[in-house]
């Protein structure tokens, strides 16, 4: 069975990068951990190989605080992504290839311009259109969270989250709320752009804390681009690999209603499974 190569692309201040690597290897992918300089030198010294972003079928931009997030979360980790890496994440990009942006990496792929948008992505209209600002707390918050489609959304929209209506998945970050004008959020919905919202316990989408963790603009937890295969969220699948990394995941072996697998490996195998085609 063919396993389609996996780029997990890391910095300094990356802290996501081997749960991801290994979420996807779960589930059939070959992944591999990259760090950024080693992609704009086209050199890894530490293995001795070239490496270029085109070898890849999936790029994955992990959680963490990429650059310690000093400026800005992951404001520093986008100007190499474009300047540096500029020509090779376009045609990444245009061989219609998948990329996933996971809390910091969803922050990297809003301030770059990959993602917030309705217009496809070419050269030169890389132009930050949304932001994942300060929580309205204004404090980091590390808990669970519920996610339910966007009403009236396409399911086959978004690559990664097909069959997926409602997923429990953790999060943990200080910035993650979606702000964008009351314009360009109509556009995204109207367009199935919006994939994911935060929910309560009867998967209604809410605006309430603690169920939206950062008091997300329409409770907005995750996006995708107008093609479906660029998609960014600030919760973490890859931390829920096993069916006992769930908070309730000891009561619900007592209760017999533990699942199969860890339920967040679904967004990355639907990736996997659109590469074999």
């Amino acid at each position: 069975m063919i396993k389609p190569k996996v780029c997990v692309i890391r910095s300094d201040g990356t802290n996501c990068d081997r749960e991801t690597k290994h979420a996807f290897e779960k589930v059939g992918a070959d992944a591999s951990i990259v760090h950024l300089n080693s992609l704009i030198k086209g050199h890894d010294p530490v293995l001795d190989r070239d490496e270029s972003l085109q070898e890849y079928d999936i790029l994955a931009i992990p959680g963490g605080f990429s650059y310690g997030d000093y400026i800005a979360s992951g404001r520093v980790f986008v100007e190499y992504l474009k300047l540096d890496l500029g020509e090779q994440m376009m045609k990444f990009i245009e061989a219609e290839k998948p990329v996933i942006g996971i809390c910091n990496g969803f922050q990297i792929l809003i301030k770059g311009g990959f993602l917030g948008g309705v217009e496809p992505i070419k050269n030169g209209n890389l132009c930050q259109s949304a932001s994942l600002t300060y929580n309205t707390s204004y404090r980091f918050r590390d808990d669970w969270v519920k996610l339910v489609r966007a009403p009236f959304s396409d399911e086959n929209k978004c690559i990664w989250t097909r069959g997926i209506k409602s997923i429990d998945l953790p999060m943990a970050h200080g910035e993650g709320r979606f702000a964008a004008s009351a314009e360009l959020t109509d556009k995204l919905f109207y367009s199935s752009q919006v994939v994911f919202q935060y929910a309560d316990i009867n998967g209604k989408p809410t605006l309430n804390f603690p169920e939206n963790p950062n008091g997300s603009y329409l409770a907005i937890a995750g996006i995708c681009d107008s093609t479906g295969r660029i998609f960014g969220l600030m919760p973490h699948p890859e931390r829920y690999h096993d069916p006992l990394n769930h908070r309730l995941g000891i009561n619900q072996r007592l209760e017999g209603t533990l699942p199969n697998e860890g339920l967040g490996l679904q967004i990355f195998r639907n990736a996997v499974e659109y590469c074999r085609g």
